[in-house]
């Protein structure tokens, strides 16, 4: 997998998913984000996925889960440029953002 492009402004790190995930790439770049947030030290983290297509449950589950790891380690987590249909499906699949919040 490419490693996703990550940007550090001041206390934020900012990462862009530009590519569809499947489920090994989704677990790299969790493990990734994981490593960069420890190396970083930010104090919040925005994850853009204004160019992810298909949220599978997976996905939603490792966006969710790395968010509350990412808590876990002091930094808050802000999901932007969720498409409508995915925060459809997301609320259908019960999923939330714990340790963090949902933009549009």
């Amino acid at each position: 997998m490419d490693k996703v492009p990550t940007l550090k402004m001041g206390d934020t790190l900012i990462l862009t998913i530009q590519v569809e995930l499947h489920d090994k790439t989704a677990i790299r770049l969790q493990e990734d984000i994981l490593e960069r947030v420890y190396d970083t030290k930010p104090q919040g983290l925005v994850i853009d996925v204004s160019a992810v297509g298909v949220v599978d449950s997976f996905l939603g589950r490792m966006l969710s889960d790395t968010a509350t790891m990412v808590r876990t380690m002091g930094v808050e987590t802000v999901l932007v440029g969720i498409q409508p249909e995915i925060a459809i499906t997301l609320q259908e699949m019960g999923l939330e953002l714990k340790g963090g919040a949902f933009s549009p």
